[in-house]
């Protein structure tokens, strides 16, 4: 089975907590506080690997966690940073939101996507001593790291594409001029799997060829298998659109190729510019001068058609030079620039809006990023820490705009997960 598709959960470790500590030793006078930082979290980083060539492994584990970061100790001693997670996957991977909006792409070896983002670690009561508070009491929290359900794709990388309906010898193909072993059938759907081979022409030019099955009418719209590799045809940058020229089971081989050709434009519209070639496949059976004939006068203009025939060999070698001459005047393939380190610091989910208030039923919801962090970041069993929280709240606005939209005396503000009494 050829894993093309996952879902899984990846969450980025949390931040340490920072520490509340004074200095108290015999001989050293006027101490201070010495509470230290926590560490921060490891982070959820992908890397394109070149040596994979499917998502099995994401088929049994699903759940990536980094690890956190340690706690702030006494003597200024910070806590230890949490190692960062490192998932390998192939090259070629998409990966996506669980919305399907776009994270990233990595489509060169050894390139990085963080997709999920450790926790910055707490300040230790030591970082808050200031000219007015010699002797600070209040230590932040770790912030939480980013997690979430990530959707990935594998969309093959291969410089040539073989398309074509189901039996009209893709398989085959593959199998003449690569060392490529596919299984071969005289019925529907004997291809469930794309495969990959490589074409030698010479001791120093060769390119990889992908036979991408499951291409019916209505594949752009998820009928037969099409929905699901037609994603693979994106990645090629040369089309060989083989048909079964004989007509041998009863379909035209004009009407096979404007219907795969509408499926993949319509599946997406740049596909149309993508250099296709025609194989007129199956030019040792009855009926295949005329078809070719047909063939040529309807579309010789446009695209350059090749007879061959993949059961005796002939013409392949022809077409394969042909392919390997347009693939050196072709460009490579560019759809994102590569980067040696692609960082994403923050998943768009978990950010938000600057500050909004809204009314829920009897509790007033106060919705904001920054808001947020600072409650997540606040220790609610030190006193200290709860009345910096509220300064900091206040100087925000968040009692103004409370105010502004009604609120009165007693009723129950949310801010996260903490509930806290409006009072004017």
């Amino acid at each position: 089975m050829f894993y093309d598709y996952a879902k899984i959960f990846v969450k980025a470790g949390h931040g340490g907590n920072g520490a509340v500590a004074f200095r108290r030793e015999k001989y050293v006078p006027d101490g201070g506080p010495s509470g230290g930082d926590g560490g921060k979290g490891g982070s959820v980083i992908f890397i394109a690997d070149e040596g994979l060539r499917t998502l099995v492994d994401f088929r049994y584990k699903k759940h990536f966690r980094a690890f956190a970061g340690e706690n702030g100790k006494s003597k200024n001693m910070h806590g230890a940073h949490g190692d960062d997670l490192i998932v390998r996957v192939p090259v070629g991977t998409v990966v996506k939101r669980e919305d399907g909006r776009l994270i990233g792409d990595l489509i060169c070896h050894g390139q990085r996507l963080m997709v999920a983002k450790g926790g910055k670690g707490g300040k230790g009561n030591a970082r808050f001593v200031s000219s007015v508070n010699r002797a600070p009491e209040v230590a932040d929290n770790g912030e939480q790291g980013d997690e979430t359900w990530l959707i990935l794709e594998l969309k093959l990388l291969a410089d040539v594409g073989l398309v074509g309906f189901p039996n009209v010898g893709k398989s085959s193909i593959i199998s003449r001029v690569s060392a490529a072993k596919p299984k071969i059938g005289d019925y529907h759907f004997t291809t469930i799997d794309p495969n990959l081979g490589v074409v030698r022409l010479g001791d120093e030019e060769s390119f990889v060829l992908v036979d991408i099955p499951g291409l019916v009418e209505g594949a752009s719209e998820g009928a037969g298998l099409g929905h699901r590799f037609l994603r693979h045809v994106e990645r090629t940058r040369l089309l060989l659109h083989v048909l079964d020229i004989s007509g041998s089971e009863g379909r035209d081989p004009l009407e096979d190729f404007r219907l795969i050709y509408t499926e993949m434009v319509q599946y997406d519209p740049n596909l149309a510019k993508k250099p296709q070639i025609i194989a007129a496949n199956k030019m040792d059976l009855p009926g295949a001068e005329d078809n070719l004939e047909r063939l040529r006068s309807s579309y010789g203009d446009q695209y350059e058609i090749f007879p061959v025939s993949a059961a005796t060999g002939e013409g392949l070698w022809p077409l394969m030079r042909r392919a390997g001459q347009v693939l050196r005047e072709l460009p490579l393939l560019q759809e994102t620039v590569p980067e040696e380190d692609i960082k994403i610091t923050k998943l768009e989910a978990v950010t938000g809006p600057a500050l909004a208030v809204r009314r829920e039923q009897d509790r007033w919801i106060v919705e904001g990023t920054e808001a947020e962090k600072q409650i997540q970041r606040t220790n609610f069993a030190n006193e200290a820490a709860v009345n910096r929280l509220l300064k900091i709240l206040r100087t925000m606005g968040i009692d103004k705009t409370l105010k502004t939209a009604g609120a009165n005396n007693g009723d129950t503000v949310v801010i996260g997960p903490m509930e806290f009494e409006y009072m004017d």
